[in-house]
């Protein structure tokens, strides 16, 4: 029910104009990198010399012509090539796939993949491929798993919100790389959880469920219970470290960021960077109402 309200609200006119000029961006500088790929890179810097590792996301969903996607895949060979150069960073990509064409044709989307991927190879990292909607999620798995019969360096976000989620984990292929995340986009309740408790049990469940069968699983909470229990099961377990990593937002919680890497324990953070900012903030104020307060009370502190 919160997140529908606060959705509607940010889709209101007048909340974007007001979410989108200066003194907005003054306050979603806090969740975004920057417009371009070099704020990006001058954040991931900042993040390695407190032992953060990062992956980069370039804003943007949902392109409207053929040649739009041709164009973040430029950018995001760019981004590769930065990768590359810049081997004292660990650093990675993801990409959501309507960026790069899936609603034009899966062919289309596949092939632009392919290219991420070969470069990648060369820069030695991985793309992670970005979970939307419900009514994208049957294709992008799909993507996902004729890619994987080719490359190695690709993994996939999975929602722990959504009902169908055990079946999509029950049908991978061994040795994937997920990154699992709550959910924030709006679905119906047949669709997915609408309880916070049914989402929590779902997300420990998949997560020890991906362990047991040897996925590697990119923990992407900031939900202190869910993080001490998988550093529990992985010690029970006497799982290696490298099966497990944590992922966070930039500049959501950073205090349990800067806990769990003095810890010891892998971390990185998603630094999402780009002019198309607005779409990710308003699923970040949804996922946490804390992070609305922030923005609100920010932008009437920064207006007077």
């Amino acid at each position: 029910m919160l997140r529908a309200l606060v959705l509607k609200l940010t889709q209101a006119r007048w909340f974007q104009r007001l979410a989108t000029g200066r003194l907005g961006w003054v306050v979603a500088s806090r969740f975004v990198a920057g417009e371009h790929l070099d704020d990006a890179i001058r954040v991931a810097k900042t993040l390695d010399g407190q032992k953060i590792s990062t992956i980069l996301c370039h804003l943007g969903e949902n392109v409207t012509a053929p040649e739009h996607a041709t164009d973040a895949v430029a950018h995001y060979l760019r981004a590769l090539e930065r990768i590359r150069i810049e081997p004292f960073l660990d650093l990675g990509i993801s990409v959501k796939l309507t960026q790069l064409g899936l609603d034009f044709s899966k062919e289309l989307c596949i092939a632009n993949m392919e290219r991420l991927l070969e470069a990648a190879s060369d820069a030695g990292t991985l793309v992670m491929i970005d979970i939307e909607s419900s009514a994208y999620v049957d294709r992008t798995v799909a993507v996902f798993h004729e890619l994987r019969t080719r490359h190695e360096r690709v993994g996939l976000a999975l929602q722990t919100y959504l009902r169908r989620t055990p079946r999509d984990v029950d049908a991978l292929p061994p040795g994937s790389v997920i990154r699992l995340v709550k959910g924030a986009y709006l679905e119906p309740p047949e669709v997915a959880f609408t309880t916070r408790r049914e989402v929590d049990t779902a997300f420990a469940q998949l997560t020890a469920t991906l362990l047991s069968r040897g996925h590697v699983v990119h923990v992407a909470t900031h939900d202190p219970q869910l993080l001490d229990g998988t550093v529990a099961y992985v010690e029970r377990r006497g799982l290696p470290w490298t099966q497990v990593e944590f992922q966070m937002l930039l500049g959501v919680r950073r205090d349990l960021q800067k806990r769990l890497a003095d810890g010891g324990y892998p971390v990185r953070v998603y630094v999402p960077y780009g002019t198309e900012w607005y779409p990710y903030l308003t699923r970040r104020m949804a996922e946490r109402p804390a992070n609305m307060w922030f923005f609100a009370s920010n932008l009437v502190r920064f207006g007077r």
